[in-house]
């Protein structure tokens, strides 16, 4: 039965991120770049400044500020995809797989410039009366209500891709490689509920709390979590110092060549393949074009969409062009994808260990655990906006108690199967978010235009 389950959802998320999906991600991210004249890249001074506060106004409408809505974005996005996601790439594509996820990287900079501009500009309200932002919402009030059906199937889709089984399946195996085993622990089923059960608890003292609660966390953990991982990433470097530039060269070389691509061929080519694997990997991660960070950009507390969106596109630049470089470095220059079997987070494990025996793996545990807790906060509040979108705000609840009972469940299932089931809910959630985003795109480079004529 489980194996019919995993040929299943292989077969799902194969078909679900085929050539259009990543024409529509790639290209839209491409054309959102050359169409705003690489706008984000132009002001990202200017970005830094609308993060540190410069423009806040406590009188504007929204929830939270600037940098908690970054850090409720950036919670969900550094997170195990950056670990673990990034050790799939590798293990699959080689190290030409990490050229790709910065592609990926530089066109969700701009993505989520336009996105989340749009997620502020057009903001709606729920069932409550409650001013609520999002790709649900800004297809409504941007393109109608005849274009509903297209925000339902991002809603739907968002339930399921909101669900934590990919971070919490990762997590429990990193308790499991790191510290049990090594400590000689019974292991098994009893140990993967215990750890559940456990991050459960943990999650629901937050999520019940409601955004403000998650973003205050968030805004905690996120500077904490990077800083770490950064310092611990550095040191692997410095031990390895000697590899490093070979395997810099080598993520340039091997993109075109593939020579390292296990995986199997797209319509006859590894190349094609590679750019694939790389391309979902870095869209796992950064999430740009599949309407998470919107939801929470569209809570900040702004008049200015075009404040928000420089903001949003920070995101990827931190979690896919920094955080996931210094993982892909850290496995690469310590040659673990070459000389293990390890895949996941137990191979980002065993570079840490190689590298700084003894206290390398509990470095990265701690840093798993961090991340994993973080991402938990916010993927919650994104499926309650998803649920409240859908069914009415006094209705979101039930989706908090739902998704605790899901963790005890990530703590149990192949990683095959959940890698899947969760990269198509995404490939769902990006096509509403992105037609969506392509169609009202002349109104973002209206309002830029506008913006920096008063601001610059």
């Amino acid at each position: 039965m489980i194996e019919k389950i995993d040929q299943w959802a292989s077969a799902y998320s194969s078909f679900m991120w085929g050539y259009p999906l990543l024409l529509l991600l790639v290209g839209g991210g491409f054309f959102f770049l050359l169409y705003s004249r690489f706008l984000p890249f132009r002001h990202f001074g200017h970005a830094i400044n609308v993060l540190r506060g410069k423009y806040d106004d406590p009188n504007d409408p929204g929830e939270i500020t600037h940098f908690e809505a970054l850090a409720t974005a950036l919670a969900a996005t550094v997170g195990m995809g950056n670990i673990a996601g990034v050790a799939v790439a590798i293990t699959i594509g080689g190290p030409g797989a990490v050229f790709w996820m910065w592609v990926s990287g530089i066109i969700g900079m701009a993505t989520k410039f336009f996105t989340c501009t749009l997620a502020i500009e057009y903001r709606g309200k729920d069932s409550n009366g409650d001013l609520q932002g999002g790709p649900m919402y800004f297809i409504m009030e941007g393109l109608g209500s005849k274009w509903k059906p297209l925000a339902v199937v991002f809603s739907l889709a968002g339930l399921i891709g909101a669900l934590p089984a990919f971070n919490v399946n990762q997590l429990t195996q990193a308790v499991r490689d790191i510290l049990l085993v090594p400590n000689g622990v019974a292991t098994g089923m009893t140990s993967n509920l215990v750890t559940g059960i456990i991050l459960a608890i943990l999650t629901a003292i937050v999520i019940l709390g409601g955004l403000k609660r998650i973003s205050k966390t968030a805004a905690r953990l996120v500077p904490f979590m990077v800083v770490l991982y950064f310092l611990a990433v550095v040191a692997i470097l410095l031990v390895n110092i000697q590899n490093l530039p070979h395997y810099i060269g080598m993520i340039f070389s091997d993109a075109f060549a593939a020579a390292n691509y296990k995986g199997d061929p797209i319509f006859g080519g590894v190349v094609g393949a590679l750019i694939v694997t790389g391309i979902k990997r870095g869209a796992f991660s950064n999430e740009a074009g599949i309407g998470t960070a919107p939801m929470a950009h569209g809570a900040a507390k702004t008049s200015e969409p075009i404040r928000e969106g420089l903001v949003a596109m920070l995101g990827p630049f931190i979690d896919t062009i920094i955080v996931c470089t210094m993982t892909a470095l850290a496995i690469l220059v310590t040659d673990v994808w070459r000389t293990t079997e390890s895949n996941g987070v137990s191979l980002t494990a065993n570079a840490f260990d190689q590298a700084l025996p003894g206290i390398g793996p509990y470095i990265l545990l701690l840093c798993i655990i961090v991340f994993s807790i973080s991402s938990l906060l916010s993927y919650s509040y994104y499926g309650s906006k998803c649920m409240s979108f859908l069914f009415g705000a006094s209705h979101k609840h039930w989706y908090n108690y739902f998704y605790l009972l899901s963790i005890l469940a990530g703590a149990t299932l192949s990683l095959d199967i959940v890698i899947n089931i969760i990269d198509g809910s995404f490939a769902i959630m990006a096509i509403p978010t992105m037609v969506a985003a392509l169609f009202l795109s002349p109104k973002v480079m209206s309002l830029s235009k506008e913006y920096f004529s008063k601001n610059i």
